[in-house]
């Protein structure tokens, strides 16, 4: 098992006034040519909208994308049709296939909207491009896993699992990746936690590369987590 600490300091910062990027991986303008994903993880992009502000329509291919509310709405649109707002506790994945154009919008006029943005390479490429959104009770991932995309969930073009938990101070709450050849991507959202020797506080991530042994996480504080199963070759 290889395990490398991604320092939320380290992460490359995108800043336009009305939007706020924080990116984990070269994205747009930001390339550091050690940080090109991990595995088929290709963005997590940590985004702030000023409010009435947001993305023009924009075009997409044969990429997963996945948007996590954190808080704040989003207003999204897209080519098929799909017209939603998004909150805390809505998960949403567009699978772009043979091609998408959307645009995102912060639905309010005067809060700000955060929320992570994934981008996953498909399984399959040329797919009919999907819509796919979900509400999920924020209750029910208290100390425990919620799976929020993947097998038995939104589902996902890809042998993938993301997960969330909220894990209150001093519990502790064991993972084993679900995919034989997969690797694990710890990102924490809010909080401080230890695994692995390694200690983790708002933002920094742990790349753990396959293959996976059972490893436990423990919450030095209310900590918000998520976890990306990850296939590390096409």
């Amino acid at each position: 098992m290889n395990i490398v600490l991604h320092k939320a300091s380290d992460r490359g910062i995108s800043d336009h006034g009305w939007l706020k990027s924080s990116h984990s991986f070269s994205f747009a303008n930001y390339h550091n040519p050690q940080m090109m994903g991990f595995g088929l993880l290709r963005v997590i992009n940590d985004d702030q909208i000023e409010g009435g502000k947001g993305f023009d329509t924009h075009h997409h291919r044969d990429m997963e994308i996945i948007s996590i509310p954190l808080a704040g709405s989003l207003e999204h649109k897209d080519s098929e049709g799909n017209h939603f707002i998004l909150k805390k506790g809505d998960i949403q994945v567009m699978s772009a296939g043979t091609g998408i154009s959307h645009s995102e919008y912060n639905h309010s006029s005067d809060e700000l909207a955060k929320f992570l943005q994934i981008w996953i390479i498909p399984k399959q490429k040329g797919i009919k491009p999907a819509y796919q959104q979900k509400s999920y009770e924020t209750e029910d991932r208290q100390n425990k896993w919620q799976k929020i995309a993947g097998q038995d969930a939104i589902d996902i073009n890809q042998d993938a699992n993301l997960f969330l938990t909220d894990l209150n101070a001093g519990k502790s709450i064991k993972y084993k990746s679900s995919f034989k050849n997969n690797g694990v991507y710890v990102f924490l959202i809010n909080g401080q936690i230890e695994l692995l020797k390694q200690n983790l506080d708002n933002r920094d991530a742990l790349a753990i590369s396959s293959p996976i042994n059972e490893f436990e996480i423990k919450a030095l504080a209310n900590s918000e987590i998520l976890i990306l199963d990850i296939p590390m070759t096409e």
